[in-house]
């Protein structure tokens, strides 16, 4: 019995699609590790110094790194909403279109 494969230019594409999606997750890790790491040092100031400010950089870098991670894990190219998303349209589109 043989395994199915795709055919070459599927195969490609579903590499090209998978080496994407792998370095946006490992970028996005490095995102959230540089956070971390910058924000852990940022209150330690702020805790030294006596005033709670670092909270603002926290917040607001805290608000790029969860679209990062919105745009890696829920809005990206083969993901599972993105791929929900284009069925519909597609659903649509075909029951629009005139019958020939």
């Amino acid at each position: 019995m043989q395994a199915t494969t795709l055919p070459l230019n599927d195969e490609a594409r579903l590499d090209k699609l998978a080496r994407r999606r792998a370095r946006a997750k490992l970028a996005f890790f490095s995102h959230a590790a540089i956070y971390a790491a910058v924000n852990a040092g940022l209150i330690a100031l702020s805790l030294a110094g006596g005033r709670h400010w670092a909270v603002f950089p926290l917040l607001g870098w805290g608000i790029g790194l969860l679209a990062h991670g919105l745009s890696v894990y829920v809005f990206a190219p083969g993901g599972n909403m993105m791929e929900s998303m284009v069925q519909r349209e597609r659903a649509r589109l075909v029951s629009k279109a005139e019958p020939w």
